[in-house]
């Protein structure tokens, strides 16, 4: 499941993409399938090794060429280990709710971004993040969760002072935001309750069929509901 749009992003062949907080990679397996090169950082030693091994198998399998320049990263995006301008595209995608100082975070994502280069970046989206920590303290004072709950106009302004100017932005996944409330109501670690186990299972069976009818459903509710914003910037010369 994809939260940023790649066309949006202008994402060509040969372009050189940072993943930050990759996770197990979903996003870097795309760009990677689209013949870009990649390069995915994460904190976690778990979702490194994954990723790491997922790349070598979609090289054996065939879905990527065993060419493709990829490679997986434990880093800090406080910090982070390239050069100025190093990357086409930036990729970060529900990262910075998590980080205390994203301030710093985002400055770090605009001084490894060439000018004139793309990044998205996604963060849960307001109203439905604000039901989340209205039902559930679980939900955000676990450790590594949530700490804090962004307004648009709030981020894009953080993202401009980096040098970043916003292109364009999105609402997605509307059929999320009901799942997570629902968690939030029997307790976030409960996975074995028989709604929630209901519920991801059609979430699972959406993203693997995409039938037309959830389609649909999600045009309607995502900009209703939608349980990211997706924020597109451009670096403009300083």
């Amino acid at each position: 499941m994809l939260t940023a749009n790649f066309d949006r992003l202008g994402l060509h062949d040969g372009d050189r993409v940072l993943d930050l907080g990759c996770g197990f990679g979903r996003h870097a397996f795309e760009v990677a399938r689209r013949g870009a090169a990649v390069v995915a950082v994460d904190p976690g030693q778990d979702e490194t090794t994954s990723a790491s091994a997922t790349f070598a198998a979609m090289a054996q399998a065939g879905e990527i060429a065993p060419t493709t320049p990829v490679s997986v990263l434990r880093g800090d995006g406080l910090h982070l280990p390239f050069g100025d301008g190093s990357f086409d595209r930036v990729i970060c995608s529900e990262v910075l709710e998590h980080i205390s100082h994203d301030d710093v975070a985002i400055a770090e994502l605009g001084r490894v971004l060439r000018v004139g280069g793309t990044m998205a970046v996604t963060v849960p989206r307001f109203g439905p993040e604000w039901v989340n920590w209205l039902i559930s303290d679980e939900y955000h004072e676990t450790p590594g969760g949530h700490v804090r709950i962004y307004r648009r106009a709030g981020l894009v302004a953080k993202l401009g002072r980096a040098g970043l100017r916003v292109t364009s932005h999105d609402h997605v996944h509307g059929l999320h935001s009901p799942y997570w409330w629902l968690k939030c109501l029997v307790g976030v670690s409960n996975e074995h309750h028989g709604l929630v186990k209901l519920y991801h299972r059609f979430l699972v069976w959406d993203i693997m069929k995409r039938p037309a009818l959830t389609r649909w459903l999600e045009r309607i509710l995502s900009p209703v509901m939608g349980k990211s914003l997706v924020i597109y910037v451009v670096k403009e010369a300083s």
